[in-house]
């Protein structure tokens, strides 16, 4: 139990240092929060666990490939957001994603890709 809880302990402090950095600074917050870190943190928990090498490595390969659809919320966000205000401006950017990963899902199918 201690280890779930150190877990969601460390966990939680690098979403609210991303939290606190970005309220600072635009800059360093968004630079901090572009970083992979719940990757890095999800990774060495799986290690730590003594998880199988190639569970650990299919981590990676997956999350590499489910990054990549949810750029566009970055760009579109913003948009959104000045437009429509913050609630409105989420829900359309968790949209956009969706949308976005079902379409390029169906794209990497094609080459030998499967994300779902």
């Amino acid at each position: 139990m201690a280890w779930i809880i150190t877990k969601y302990f460390l966990t939680a402090a690098v979403v609210v240092l991303a939290s606190e950095l970005a309220k600072r600074s635009d800059k360093l917050g968004g630079f901090f929060a572009a970083l992979p870190l719940v990757t890095f943190l999800a990774l060495i928990w799986l290690y730590l666990e003594n998880q199988p090498h190639e569970k650990i490595a299919h981590h990676a390969w997956y999350t590499f490939w489910y990054v990549i659809p949810t750029l566009p919320m970055f760009i579109a966000f913003p948009w959104l957001f000045s437009r429509l205000g913050f609630w409105p401006a989420l829900l359309g950017s968790v949209a956009i994603t969706v949308i976005c990963f079902a379409l390029f899902a169906i794209v990497m199918r094609r080459f030998g890709v499967e994300l779902l």
